[in-house]
Parts: structure tokens; sequence; C-alpha cells
């Protein structure tokens, strides 16, 4: 069988706290792009570099919030988040400690003790974030985080996640097919072809922060999705 040719002559360059996201077809290698970043594939040529530090192959230096929550059905919502610092060598004692000082940033209070069965999808994404950030990794990875959620509810969650990046400052990568929530969220966005999966081009979204969902009706905004989709 011939080898399938994912990704060709991608290159990304992300500073420290900036939010940059990655536009493109279903199929294109967005995922597998993400999973090389994160080490659980090693590419067949190329190099990914953090801090100057060659992680190629190596894992751990990355949070990495798949399209599924994944939060285990039979923990309670505390108990799911919790899981990076019982890894970290926390007690459960400790750990429950320390989720329930976050928990009122994400908006969780009251659904600590619950399973995720009895939460919204918006709430479970929130929850399955909050273990990511608690991995206390600088740069985290967000395939697709929303895209699961009704459209009312994903406005709600690009705005709560706009204020959650200035609270934790953290460098974020987020693939996502939603242009509008791609402008609103980045500083960068990178268009990707059909596979193999090579850059269109790139954008630096010069708007201005914090970003309220009403500048999603203003002219500069749409100024950048009519040039985003020109080139999709």
């Amino acid at each position: 069988m011939d080898a399938l040719e994912v990704l060709k002559n991608i290159s990304i360059e992300v500073n420290a706290g900036e939010y940059v996201s990655i536009v493109g077809p279903s199929g294109c290698g967005k995922s597998t792009l993400f999973n090389i970043i994160s080490g659980l594939i090693k590419p067949d040529n190329g190099r990914v570099i953090i801090d100057q530090a060659d992680c190629t192959g190596k894992t751990g230096f990355v949070g990495y919030m798949q399209q599924k929550d994944l939060l285990l059905p039979w923990f309670t919502i505390v108990e799911n988040i919790s899981l990076p610092l019982r890894i970290h060598g926390l007690s459960k004692q400790e750990a429950r400690k320390k989720v329930l000082e976050e928990i009122p940033i994400f908006g969780l209070e009251g659904f600590e003790d619950r399973y995720p069965i009895e939460l919204s999808g918006g709430m479970r994404q929130k929850a399955a974030l909050l273990r990511t950030i608690l991995f206390e990794k600088e740069i985290i990875l967000l395939d697709e985080p929303f895209g699961r959620l009704d459209a009312i509810t994903r406005k709600k969650m690009q705005n709560w996640l706009m204020k959650l990046k200035n609270h934790f400052n953290k460098t974020i990568l987020m693939i996502t097919h939603d242009v509008d929530e791609a402008i609103y969220l980045s500083d960068s966005v990178y268009l990707f072809s059909n596979l193999p999966g090579t850059i269109l081009d790139s954008f630096s979204i010069n708007l201005p922060k914090p970003r309220e969902l009403s500048i999603q009706t203003s002219s500069p905004f749409n100024a950048y999705k009519k040039r985003i989709m020109e080139k999709l």
C-alpha cells in the first residue's frame, strides 16, 4: 500500500501568549498536525520546537483537548477535573481543594459532585478545558472545542473563552471550521488546503482586545472574513 502524504511543507510560528487558529476542510491533516505537536505521532520529517528545545515525538510538553470532552462517566466533575493534579502527586483532598478554587471561574458551581451525564454539552466542555489547563502546560491545543455545540451555546462559549484566555494567559492553538470563531478569538489565522494539507495563507487579526461578540458585525471583522473566505 502506498504511503499517504497528509501534511506538506507546514511551518507555523506561535509566540508566547498568542491565540492562533487553523482553518481548513475536513480531512486536511489538521488533527494530525496536533498529534505531531503533542508528540503522539512522530513526523517523517520536520521538527517541533518549543522554547528552543526539540520536542519532536515527545509527549508532556503541551495540554491537548480533543474534540470530545473525554470525561470519565463514572467520575464526578471534580474527580474528572482533578485527574492532572492526582497524576502530579496531590492527594484527593488537595486536588479537590485546588479544583474548587477554580470552579467559579468556569461557571460550574453547584455541579462539582454531579456526573458528566447530568451536565449540558457546554458545561462538559468547560470541565474538560479546566482539566486541560490544570495540566499546567503553557501551550494548549484545542481541536474543535465547540464543534458539537448548538449555535447559541457556541457563541456563549466563544465569549467565555475570550475572557478565560485573558485570565490564564496561555498560548493557544485551535482547530476550527468556523471562520467567525477563528477571527473573533485569534491573533493569527492559518488556512489549510485539502489533503495533503499545506498552508494556503495566514492572516494577522488586528482587532482591538478584549473583544465582545458585537464586533462580529463590524466592518473590520467582515473585511477579514471576506479575505479569508476568498482564499478557502
